[in-house]
């Protein structure tokens, strides 16, 4: 009887533990900021992916048709990780790009040659600069680990990217936008339109306008944001 009352009183202690583990699993959601976040860098993705495979096929720089390739394959193992982790959390992804970047896409798409060559580099300049802070923020303020891990992991390789959009832009002579090291805004400086329309803040945003990747920056951020 004595060894039966023990087993159930372990039995006992071991669901009281399990408890506390399974409320904090279940409480394991992603905020909106993280599902925004998934969501806009699914877009940002697919719209790379497309212009990538644009730049390969219109381009007349061979730096151009060389970014272009590596924007294509980045995008497309990032974009991997993206779907594994929303669809983990549960998180519905879109299907494609935004409107604005669909009509950028559908301008590049009309134009060929040395103008194509600059006008892809002004728009992927205005977009990496949105990746950037967009991702910037959900470091910041996302609260799903996995999220926040994949935000961090995008980060460099966003990074890396504007880096070397910023020094083909110079040898195209592209306006680049006023930046720090960081890829945020300097404080005071102006921003390049891009070839899209004005579109709302990245996810997470303090309500200022930002370019959507590929899209049209339209007002300088505001000081410390992003």
């Amino acid at each position: 009887m004595l060894g039966i009352k023990r087993l159930g009183l372990l039995a006992a202690l071991v669901v009281i533990g399990l408890a506390p583990a399974t409320a904090v699993q279940a409480a394991a959601q992603p905020s909106a900021q993280d599902t925004q976040y998934l969501q806009a860098v699914h877009q940002v993705n697919l719209f790379e992916i497309t212009a990538g495979d644009l730049a390969r096929r219109k381009a007349q720089s061979e730096d151009v048709k060389r970014l272009g390739e590596m924007f294509r394959t980045d995008h497309t193992q990032l974009d991997q990780t993206v779907q594994s982790t929303a669809q983990q959390l549960n998180v519905t992804l879109p299907s494609e790009p935004t409107a604005d970047q669909q009509q950028v896409l559908d301008r590049l798409g009309n134009l060929d040659g040395a103008e194509f060559d600059r006008q892809w580099v002004t728009a992927q300049l205005a977009g990496h600069v949105q990746a950037i802070q967009a991702t910037q923020t959900e470091i910041s303020q996302g609260t799903e680990q996995s999220v926040v891990q994949l935000a961090q992991n995008a980060l460099p390789i966003l990074q890396a990217h504007y880096d070397e959009l910023v020094t083909l832009a110079q040898q195209l002579g592209v306006p680049v936008p006023q930046t720090s090291a960081t890829g945020t805004p300097s404080p005071g400086g102006t921003t390049t339109p891009g070839p899209g329309a004005p579109v709302p803040p990245a996810p997470g945003g303090t309500g200022t306008e930002q370019p959507a990747p590929g899209g049209t920056i339209t007002n300088s951020p505001a000081p410390g944001d992003g």
